[in-house]
């Protein structure tokens, strides 16, 4: 009679975890080479590497961070401090996937920080310098005279921002030429026959903030037009409150004729907005909306659009923490996007 336990599957032992010792039985090679092999030492041959490299593909070998850490003092870990509400759909997916492909083979991984903007943003900083949470850090939303940015270039700790300071001593940074942005929005609607303006800003406490009313009413000024900057309603305000205030905002006689939208949730909210009062972009008024996603080829009517690209910045980004981590001067590390102009995509009137 057959074996009722011959049909069952045995259960196998874990495979044990592969270290240096077994990469370095595997290859023949010393324990040292293989760990020089495995942080991509340019003096052990490429040859060599690719053998150390498919050894530990082959036993699944994954760095022992803790012991890493005691040996170099390096965590291989980057923080990333981010505000979570955006006004964009994916920034946070975008940002993430430029900074992880900046930081591909280089065995360096992410770690999200949430950067809450109600309570010290200089708490989590020094939480992850004094208890050496990670080897850099990139910082979100800068402000002109960013606490965070002074403490951490007095502390010589690697570190990018995305956003400028106004501080006159240099640091890293990537940042998108939100000036650039307003003033070709400004431009566009004085193209097409508007002359009353408005733009939501994000909170005042930015200095993107800063950048766009500049770039605003410098534009506006040349043109001789009208612009409208809300003290109560900001890029942060959520969408529905948005959206009703400019629903008031468009009953009254003198609405504006041209809308600036900052982000794609902000222009949504105003497109919802204006259906909701009867009104059309392209008849009673126009609307320039930056983006930074595909989500507008999928809207209707069709706006215009000024594109803002949040992979390439996190790509930036990483990059540029990678040579500040190597010690390069912060005045080499600063990096300044421009808008990606893509109307008319409708001809001016």
């Amino acid at each position: 009679m057959p074996d009722p336990q011959a049909s069952q599957t045995v259960a196998q032992a874990p495979r044990a975890r592969a270290t240096l010792r077994t990469l370095a039985q595997a290859t023949g090679l010393a324990i040292t080479t293989v760990s020089r092999a495995l942080s991509n030492d340019q003096r052990i041959a490429a040859q060599t590497r690719a053998l150390v490299a498919e050894a530990a593909r082959q036993q699944g070998y994954v760095p022992d961070r803790a012991a890493q850490r005691l040996r170099t003092g390096r965590t291989k870990v980057v923080q990333l401090l981010l505000h979570l509400d955006h006004e964009f759909l994916g920034f946070t997916h975008d940002l993430l996937g430029g900074l992880a492909e900046a930081l591909a083979g280089t065995g360096y991984s992410v770690t999200l920080f949430p950067d809450v903007m109600a309570t010290d943003r200089m708490n989590a900083v020094r939480q992850i310098v004094e208890n050496r949470l990670g080897d850099g850090i990139v910082l979100n939303r800068t402000e002109p005279f960013d606490p965070r940015v002074r403490y951490l270039s007095e502390q010589g700790f690697p570190f990018v921002s995305h956003g400028r300071t106004e501080f006159s001593v240099p640091h890293p940074f990537v940042d998108y030429d939100n000036e650039a942005f307003a003033r070709a929005a400004v431009a566009r609607l004085a193209e097409r026959g508007r002359s009353r303006l408005i733009m939501i800003l994000p909170d005042a406490r930015y200095t993107f903030a800063q950048h766009l009313r500049y770039g605003l009413i410098a534009a506006c000024r040349e043109r001789g037009l009208a612009w409208e900057v809300p003290d109560h309603i900001t890029l942060d305000t959520p969408p529905v409150e948005s959206a009703a205030w400019l629903r008031q905002r468009l009953t009254q006689p003198d609405r504006p004729d041209g809308l600036i939208c900052v982000g794609e949730v902000a222009a949504i909210a105003a497109l919802a907005a204006l259906a909701d009062s009867g009104l059309a972009p392209g008849r009673e008024l126009d609307v320039v909306a930056k983006r930074a996603s595909a989500i507008f080829d999928l809207l209707r009517p069709q706006v215009d659009t000024v594109f803002e690209d949040l992979w390439a910045a996190g790509r930036a980004m990483g990059e540029t923490l990678l040579r500040s981590m190597a010690g390069e001067p912060a005045e080499r590390l600063q990096v300044l996007h421009a808008p990606r102009i893509e109307f008319p995509l409708h001809p001016s009137p």
